[in-house]
């Protein structure tokens, strides 16, 4: 039997208000689902367990040309820490693991980041600049300053009248015992452990002993004075007063008197003590074959003295021999 008018149109509503509905729930679900997402977009966003960055402590990073030359380096500041990275620059790295209070220098602060037992220093100063001293500790630098000495003073008198006049220049007398002859300054060397003033090492040989001199350490070796300095030891000057026990080889024995010898070496004197054997200043009329490198020419007048140290020497001939006389140097009150 066909179904009446009445119960086609019933079907035909029931259909249609199902279809609304569902057009209903769906526009409502999709309205509250775009108002969650905008939600979302204007709230600010924080990874967990991470503390929000303090912009206002945030060191400025200086991209510029003296800035840091790093590549996938990286350095975080979190609350004015520094976290655990590595800076790697040129293929050398420094780990700096642990160190939460070193802060980037600014101003006059530096800041070191050291690595256990590597011997590379980074200093990071302002501007975040990065200087790596890549010189390994084996390393041996040579250098010689040849003005470097301790002034002894000027010498003793000489035991025995002057028989010559003084040679005068400048206000000042130059006493010498024998006459001035010239001859080209060679400087002698006292052989392969000998050192001038100046001369620079690395490290110490096992053989040195120290020498305590007005509050000053020496260490002595083989005829040779040397006092620490930066990274290593200088040749100085022997400091008179020091005693040692044995003489250096290659010692030559000069005479200051009928009487009295000294013993020289390396531009050193020594004299016999209850001890040992005493530094001393150089007699004046001394007369000694060689000097040591460090020696300089200097031209007084119309005459060229040696001058090592404080202590003037004149060339002059000797049994035929070039040699150096000791000059006994004094103010000319005569005007």
């Amino acid at each position: 039997m066909a179904p009446s008018k009445t119960t086609y149109m019933f079907n035909y509503h029931y259909q249609s208000l199902k279809l609304t509905t569902k057009i209903a729930v769906f526009l409502l679900f999709f309205s509250m689902t775009c108002s969650n997402i905008q939600a979302q977009i204007g709230k600010p966003q924080t990874k967990p367990g991470n503390k929000a960055v303090n912009q206002k402590s945030k060191p400025a990073i200086n991209n510029s040309k003296g800035s840091l030359p790093a590549s996938n380096s990286r350095v975080s500041n979190n609350g004015n820490k520094i976290n655990s990275g590595n800076i790697k620059s040129e293929g050398n790295k420094v780990s700096n693991v642990g160190n939460k209070t070193n802060n980037i220098g600014s101003g006059n602060k530096k800041t070191n980041i050291g690595s256990g037992n590597n011997s590379n220093n980074t200093n990071i100063k302002t501007g975040n600049k990065v200087n790596i001293d890549n010189s390994k500790n084996n390393n041996i630098n040579i250098n010689v300053n040849n003005s470097t000495h301790i002034n002894n003073g000027y010498p003793r008198k000489s035991y025995r009248p002057y028989t010559r006049p003084p040679y005068r220049y400048g206000g000042m007398n130059f006493y010498c015992h024998f006459g001035y002859s010239y001859h080209p300054y060679r400087p002698f060397y006292w052989g392969p452990v000998w050192h001038p003033w100046g001369f620079f090492i690395t490290a110490m040989a096992a053989t040195a002993i120290i020498i305590s001199i007005e509050n000053q350490q020496y260490h002595y070796d083989q005829g040779v004075y040397y006092v620490a300095s930066n990274g290593g030891y200088t040749v100085v000057q022997a400091p008179v007063g020091a005693t040692i026990t044995t003489l250096p080889p290659n010692t030559q024995t000069v005479v200051v008197n009928e009487t009295v010898n000294n013993y020289y070496y390396g531009g050193t004197y020594y004299e016999k003590s209850d001890k040992g054997y005493t530094v001393v200043p150089p007699t004046a009329g001394t007369i000694v074959e060689q000097l040591p490198e460090g020696a300089k020419e200097e031209k007084i007048g119309d005459q060229i003295f040696m001058k090592l140290g404080e202590v003037y020497y004149q060339p002059i001939k000797k049994d035929g021999k070039d040699m150096y006389e000791v000059v006994n140097v004094e103010k000319d009150d005569s005007k």
